[in-house]
């Protein structure tokens, strides 16, 4: 899963404005940290929109994104051991 960063802030609103200006820079770096990383070519727009909510995906769909380099299972574990 992806998502946009997220918190919680209580005070003047004044230091609420504040907090929120700080989470919107952090929400467009994050975004163009993904747009480098990620595999196929996206639009930043396009990863502002996958991260507008909450983005659920499979490994394979996270992989082929670029999220992840590799998925592993139980076989690979068990693989290994035999190696060893």
């Amino acid at each position: 899963m992806i998502h946009q960063p997220s918190g919680g802030y209580f005070g003047q609103a004044s230091d609420i404005a504040i907090h929120a200006k700080e989470i919107l820079r952090i929400r467009t770096q994050l975004n163009k940290i993904y747009q480098t990383h990620l595999t196929k070519s996206h639009t930043l727009e396009q990863i502002e929109k996958l991260m507008e909510r909450d983005y659920f995906m499979s490994a394979e769909e996270a992989k082929e994104l670029g999220l992840v380099d590799k998925i592993l299972d139980k076989r690979d574990n068990e693989e290994k051991k035999k190696e060893e």
